[in-house]
């Protein structure tokens, strides 16, 4: 049995979760994951993902990249990064993803399982310096759903785009795994 099969098998039969949709087609993307409110969200995410026949990849503190942790974090995904403070922090990201040929860069606009009404806007500033597409992805815990939505045309501004973002979320009426913890309004 292949590794995808065996990620298909444990989503959708061990814990119920439905799949939707296909991986995203062009080489690099974002791919944003919401309502991220629990550190489930991320193995959901890589279950789902790897099921599907994509390979996404997740931003990770570079120090984390250590043994016995480093060779189960790249096969996951990861990539390291050095966190630093708003714009030396995007930089490394651009950077990162510049160093990629291909990459699905899953982003969880929230930048928190915390509730917050502020979303994070380094999302749209990647995509707008990198010239990459972004998705909507989601993963509803009230449905055991999980999918890729629909690709969102970036503007020049962010916070309103960020408003149709979280417009959708709320059509779609996901819920998190921690429904107070998620505040798309």
């Amino acid at each position: 049995m292949t590794w995808r099969k065996i990620c298909a098998f444990v989503a959708t039969k061990i814990m119920g979760w439905t799949l939707v949709g296909k991986p995203v087609p062009e080489p690099k993307c974002i791919i944003l994951g919401a309502p991220h409110t629990s550190m489930w969200d991320f193995i959901i995410s890589y279950l789902y993902y790897t099921a599907i026949g994509g390979k996404a990849g997740i931003f990770i503190k570079s120090e984390i990249f250590k043994w016995p942790l480093k060779p189960i974090l790249i096969r996951a995904g990861g990539i390291p990064v050095n966190r630093g403070k708003g714009a030396s922090f995007t930089k490394h990201m651009i950077d990162a993803v510049r160093k990629e040929e291909r990459v699905h860069l899953a982003i969880a606009p929230e930048g928190t399982r915390q509730a917050t009404k502020k979303w994070k806007a380094g999302f749209h500033t990647l995509a707008k310096t990198l010239n990459i597409p972004v998705y909507i992805g989601y993963f509803d815990w009230g449905r055991k759903e999980i999918g890729i939505g629909p690709r969102i045309e970036i503007t020049e501004n962010a916070q309103e785009d960020i408003k149709k973002i979280k417009q959708w979320y709320r059509d779609k009426g996901v819920v998190g795994k921690h429904p107070e913890r998620f505040d798309p309004f």
